[in-house]
């Protein structure tokens, strides 16, 4: 059984940093995709970024050059370190696990997922 746990959200003014974090267990050491999607009250989810067993990534187009994803396989967690934050970025962040499909806008339909944590980006 995949478990998914996250931590690391809060406040920060916008241009500040987070990193956040999600300690996964139960996924298999090959063949995997772990990622992160964010939601905001009344809108969609929106896939954020993905890791592959492999190492690479992608990330959704609003991100690029500011979010990065890295996975510490001795730790078994996942981080997302998010810098220029903007008001923009203000959702709550989940962490997902799914064997196939890598991609950053597949994460909100991945098998599995976490609680979430909330980033709260003030101007």
């Amino acid at each position: 059984q995949v478990e998914l746990v996250e931590s690391g959200g809060g406040s920060v003014q916008s241009g500040g940093s987070l990193r956040l974090s999600c300690a996964a267990s139960g996924y298999p050491n090959s063949n995997y995709c772990l990622g992160w999607f964010r939601q905001t009250p009344g809108k969609e989810r929106e896939g954020v970024a993905t890791i592959e067993s492999d190492g690479s990534t992608t990330y959704t187009d609003s991100v690029k050059g500011r979010f990065t994803i890295s996975l510490d396989n001795a730790k078994n967690t996942l981080y997302l370190e998010m810098d220029s934050l903007s008001p923009e970025d203000t959702a709550m962040y989940y962490c997902a696990a799914d064997a196939y499909g890598c991609s950053s806008w597949r994460v909100p339909y991945f098998a599995y997922e976490g609680q979430g944590t909330q980033v709260t980006v003030s101007s």
